[in-house]
């Protein structure tokens, strides 16, 4: 039949707090660059096609808005 416990529900190693704060901390700040860098191709993508700056000036946007929002992020 079912076990029925009465103690704690941690029973293997201790955590590890303060690592899992830090691997939180990267996990948001790699989901804000990620987002940002994403934000940033879609706005490229839409110059290029739709707004007469063709590849190269799609890419060249591409380029700036990451830089700018890596910088503004940090």
């Amino acid at each position: 039949m079912a076990e029925h416990h009465t103690g704690p529900a941690e029973t293997g190693a201790p955590m590890d707090y303060k690592e899992h704060e830090k691997t939180y901390g990267l996990f948001i700040a790699g989901a804000r660059v990620g987002s940002a860098i994403v934000a940033a191709l879609m706005i490229a993508m839409a110059a290029g096609f739709f707004g007469h700056a063709g590849f190269l000036g799609g890419l060249l946007i591409f380029i700036v808005l990451s830089i700018a929002s890596i910088i503004l992020l940090r």
